[in-house]
């Protein structure tokens, strides 16, 4: 059975270029616009990780993981930001963020660290089973 990935980011562009990225490496994707339909699918879907964008307007990647970890405290999160400073590196490390991969990159360099990112935590979920 696939990875299940729960892809979160308010660009519509991102959602569909990394949603297709991922599913071409083999993942199981679902996607949210929001940090509220994320939640939803974390309810329903059952995710094995979640790539979480740090800023969007409805409720900021940290609201929306405080909320994901009311539901599954052990979900494997990755942080996916446009602004990368030390306060969101900080921040998200105090909420067991697996990797932290900034958004600038997710067309050359990034797209590599996410898919390094992915297979470790991955390889990490098919050794629990």
């Amino acid at each position: 059975m696939a990875v299940k990935i729960l892809l979160v980011d308010d660009e519509p562009d991102i959602l569909k270029l990394i949603g297709e990225r991922l599913k071409k490496w083999g993942y199981g994707v679902s996607l949210a616009a929001t940090g509220k339909e994320a939640v939803d699918i974390v309810k329903t879907d059952n995710p094995d990780i979640v790539i979480l964008d740090y800023m969007m307007p409805d409720m900021d990647g940290i609201a929306t993981l405080q909320e994901i970890r009311k539901i599954d405290k052990k979900v494997r999160v990755i942080m996916f930001t446009a602004y990368p400073d030390k306060k969101s590196i900080k921040t998200s490390d105090e909420y067991g963020i697996s990797a932290y991969v900034p958004k600038f990159g997710i067309f050359d360099s990034g797209v590599e660290s996410l898919k390094k990112s992915l297979e470790l935590l991955a390889k990490s979920l098919n050794k629990k089973k």
